[in-house]
């Protein structure tokens, strides 16, 4: 198997999307690996996501455990991806609570990943559609940003979202689209709501001529960049296993859509990332 190409250069970066203690890493990378060669490549703060109550658990001790390892600083999140919304119970609801109270005190920034995925169809869609909602009422009730996640769901995820937003249920920056690979159309009425959008490995690739149009679109203090790893590569390393290391080019390829160097947009969607999720 070849071998990834690191970026080299000055800039910072803050990737906010990073599933690190997926098991696709085991018998490879270990955390310090991992977060060796972010440092090296001017990784300097990640977001850990949650996916389901056990992996809401990990997020949280390894970003306290991990904090700082190699000079980079780890937050978490917690909460029931659509995937798992069948297994969402009033236990669950009560662990997320319990989570959402000690919130910053364990590094816990955000409620997420929440929303719908009709691609799968892990879970019937009228669950997730109604755990979506309950999370939603806890992100407003604790007042914690939300990790969005829609794939082949954009009308009933918006339908959602709008009835929030007009019921006044939605904070003022409500949380991040992760992935964002919506149309133009959807992705404005993300941000009249007030939600940032996450760019991912899938806006280098080749073949992909929405997503470049979205973020030439999205205002910059809008914008923030993840790898979602271990998933989504980025040209020049897709086919290889992701992680922070490489959002560097993920930065890259932003920076050429807006017209401004890598340097600029590594600052920005730093900056970008901190107010997000409250971040020092």
């Amino acid at each position: 198997m070849r071998d990834p190409v690191y970026y080299s250069g000055s800039a910072k970066f803050f990737d906010t999307h990073a599933h690190i203690y997926d098991k696709k890493y085991d018998g490879g990378s270990t955390v310090e690996d991992i977060l060796r060669r972010a440092k090296s490549s001017g990784v300097t703060a990640v977001l850990i996501p949650a996916d389901s109550e056990e992996t809401s658990r990990i997020a949280v001790k390894m970003a306290n455990d991990y904090d700082g390892t190699d000079g980079v600083a780890l937050y978490a999140s917690v909460g029931v991806h659509p995937h798992e919304a069948k297994t969402y119970t009033k236990d669950t609801e009560e662990y997320l609570r319990t989570c959402l109270e000690a919130g910053k005190a364990q590094k816990i920034m955000a409620l997420g990943e929440i929303g719908l995925d009709y691609y799968y169809d892990l879970s019937e869609r009228d669950v997730q559609r109604a755990v979506f909602e309950k999370q939603l009422e806890l992100a407003y009730e604790y007042d914690i940003p939300i990790i969005l996640h829609e794939r082949e769901a954009t009308g009933d995820c918006l339908e959602i979202l709008k009835r929030f937003y007009k019921a006044g249920r939605l904070r003022k920056l409500p949380g991040v689209c992760h992935c964002c690979s919506c149309s133009l159309e959807a992705s404005r009425e993300l941000l009249k709501m007030g939600f940032y959008l996450g760019f991912d490995g899938p806006l280098t690739f080749k073949n992909n001529k929405k997503t470049p149009e979205v973020v030439y679109n999205t205002p910059w203090d809008r914008i923030v960049i993840e790898t979602d790893s271990p998933y989504l590569t980025p040209e020049p390393n897709r086919g290889l296993t992701n992680e922070p290391a490489h959002v560097a080019f993920v930065c890259s390829k932003l920076a050429e859509v807006k017209g401004v160097s890598i340097e600029e947009a590594a600052q920005i969607t730093y900056d970008n990332g901190k107010i997000l999720y409250g971040v020092d």
